[in-house]
């Protein structure tokens, strides 16, 4: 018998390996940001005692670099320090959809919504509707990767097919979500939340655009099913060969009782009821969510700035009637109890909020965001690069930095402020940098151990064979990255050639108005 101790291991496993050492050496992504902010303050000082500075190409001012540790600056952080938390575009949008999301979670709307999903699924087309419902579950949140998985793993089990098969589709498609989901939702407040201060940067009037990549990311999703399912079917369930399943392992995941069929019939029929006063606001005659002074698209933009409001009607709505409906809300008390749950759970992100704004302000005040996007945009045009590799550039950068930190909020935090503004002068859309970026993070980092919820699945293997490990997990996701990956790059470089629009009133190019670059 070989002696697996003295066996190499495989050239992929020791370099994955090493990454992870390198990763679990990292601090969490708030500190991270914090040596950011040290490094950005040394930056600025040194920057502006050798007089740094880029001419506006829009209006031909002259940008220095100013010290963070001026006077003015420093009164500024202190003074302004409530004022930049708080409009820090993202916490609002996230936290008032994860109002109600949390809410629709914590009764079991979307638990009990996702069960039915993969019930309905016939076998033969149980891989892509796992697949799917996993590219929907961004909707969701991080409740995706704790509700499908597992369940993903019963249906598969309940088949005859290899459960672990049915993880790796599910954790393919919940991280795929984040570039494919066909549904905006809150992660799209998220990251284009995070990409409207960087666009401010150059535009100082420029505003999110929630269902700027709704096109885009609808399309990732057409092309990412397919693709997932090949691998799936074709390659990873195959290699892990037939599935003999232990005698006390479950077969079947537990039937929708009566009163939980019937919440969902009368959630479904509120949410429809949502959804048509939301048309009503925008189609109906004076509609308040159209602006009837405006010409073309931009007549459309308060029906899209309302969309988070929309999507906290929406969830809050739908999980109140279903709540009522099973009896896990009895009164007012519980109402105000859930949502309060659900904000507690999301106080990991105020905390890493607060340092992202901070970082974002205080790299606006520096000026070094404008003054590096102007020279890295002279050195992007002298190049002579077509917009399109650079997309496609932009997402194999992403990709790699997935394999250091998993966080893609904390990714786009720091390089939003760059990039965003850097491709913006050189005439692409902070919707197209936004989408590109999308793309390259949702790919490699279903493979990544650094990945949060990279452990979430490995336990979750585990459940059905104890003795997988983590180069067993990574070895089942690489074939996903490598297939994903190829496939997304390729739609990102055509999407950029064909000038395709992003999403209503979001196209690929960026025209900057007179004047326009923030100071």
């Amino acid at each position: 018998m070989t002696d697996s101790a003295t066996t190499p291991k495989p050239l992929i496993y020791r370099i994955l390996d090493a990454i992870e050492r390198l990763g679990d050496k990292l601090p969490d992504p708030v500190f991270i940001f914090a040596w950011f902010i040290g490094a950005l303050v040394l930056a600025s000082v040194v920057c502006a005692a050798l007089g740094v500075s880029a001419v506006n190409p829009i209006d031909g001012e002259l940008l220095e670099a100013e010290s963070l540790l001026a006077g003015e600056n420093v009164r500024q952080l202190l003074v302004e320090m409530p004022k930049t938390l708080t409009g820090f575009a993202p916490l609002g949008y996230v936290l008032l959809i994860m109002l109600g999301a949390g809410l629709a979670e914590r009764v079991g709307l979307l638990p009990a919504a996702l069960r039915v999903l993969i019930g309905a699924a016939p076998k033969r087309l149980l891989t892509p509707m796992v697949i799917f419902i996993g590219l929907l579950a961004n909707q969701a949140a991080d409740s995706g990767f704790v509700i499908l998985l597992p369940l993903a793993g019963v249906a598969f089990a309940a088949a005859g097919r290899h459960p672990i098969a049915g993880i790796a589709a599910a954790f393919a498609g919940v991280v795929g979500s984040f570039a494919g989901n066909p549904l905006p939702g809150q992660f799209d407040a998220l990251i284009l939340g995070l990409t409207e201060p960087a666009a401010r940067l150059i535009d100082k009037g420029w505003t999110a655009n929630l269902v700027g990549n709704w096109f885009f990311t609808a399309a990732g999703s057409v092309i990412f099913v397919p693709v997932a399912w090949f691998v799936t079917d074709r390659i990873v369930e195959p290699r892990l060969g037939p599935w003999t399943p232990a005698p006390d392992q479950a077969q079947l995941a537990a039937p929708l009782e009566a009163t939980e069929r019937r919440g969902l019939w009368i959630a479904g029929l509120v949410a429809l009821a949502v959804m048509a006063t939301w048309a009503a606001l925008a189609l109906a005659p004076g509609a308040p969510l159209v602006d009837g002074e405006a010409a073309g698209p931009a007549r459309w933009t308060p029906f899209f700035r309302s969309l988070v409001a929309g999507f906290f009607v929406l969830f809050l709505s739908s999980g109140l009637a279903y709540g009522l409906a099973v009896g896990v809300i009895r009164s007012d008390k519980d109402v105000v109890r859930l949502c309060a749950d659900s904000m507690a759970a999301m106080s990991p992100y105020i905390v890493l909020a607060f340092a992202a704004a901070h970082f974002i302000a205080m790299f606006n005040w520096s000026n070094l965001g404008a003054i590096t996007a102007i020279h890295g945009a002279e050195a992007l045009r002298e190049s002579g690069l077509p917009v399109p590799v650079l997309l496609m550039g932009l997402v194999l950068l992403t990709a790699g930095l997935d394999m250091l930190i998993g966080s893609a909020s904390a990714k786009w935090a720091a390089l939003a402020p760059v990039l965003v503004p850097m491709l913006m002068l050189v005439g692409v859309s902070p919707e197209m940098t936004t989408a590109a970026y999308r793309m390259g993070d949702s790919t490699v980092n279903m493979a990544s151990p650094l990945m949060p919820y990279f452990g979430l699945g490995l336990a979750f293997c585990q459940r059905w064979k104890p003795d997988f490990g983590v180069g067993g997990l990574i070895s089942a996701m690489l074939p996903y990255s490598a297939a994903m990956m190829a496939a997304g790059v390729l739609m990102t470089g055509l999407w950029a050639a064909f000038e395709l629009p992003l999403g209503p009133a979001a196209g690929v190019h960026y025209t900057p108005p007179t004047g326009s670059l923030a100071p």
